[in-house]
C-alpha cells in the first residue's frame, strides 16, 4: 500500500511539472509584456515549489508513520480475506 501511494504521489508531481512547464512554454510567445512574463514565471515556479514541497513532506510523514497510517487498513484487509475463506 505504501509503495503504491508513494508511486502515485511521485506520478502526480511529475504530471504537475509537465503540465505547468507545458503551459509556461506554450504561453510564453503569446505574452508580449516583460512584466507579465515575469509574473507568469514566478507564479509557475511558486506553484511547482510549494506543491512539490508538500508532496515530499507528505511522503516523509507516510514513511515515518507507515505502521500507524496503514496498520488499520491492513488489519481490515486481513479480516476481509479471512471472511472470504470461510
Amino acid at each position: 500500500m505504501h509503495q503504491r501511494d508513494r508511486k502515485g504521489a511521485i506520478a502526480f508531481v511529475v504530471g504537475l511539472w509537465v503540465a505547468v512547464l507545458f503551459v509556461l512554454f506554450t504561453m510564453w510567445p503569446l505574452v508580449g509584456d516583460g512584466a507579465i512574463r515575469i509574473v507568469l514565471a514566478v507564479a509557475g515556479i511558486a506553484v511547482l515549489a510549494f506543491n512539490t514541497a508538500a508532496i515530499v513532506a507528505m511522503l516523509r510523514h507516510y514513511r515515518d508513520d507507515k505502521h500507524f497510517i496503514y496498520g488499520l487498513d491492513i488489519k481490515h484487509l486481513d479480516e476481509m480475506r479471512r471472511r472470504k475463506r470461510i
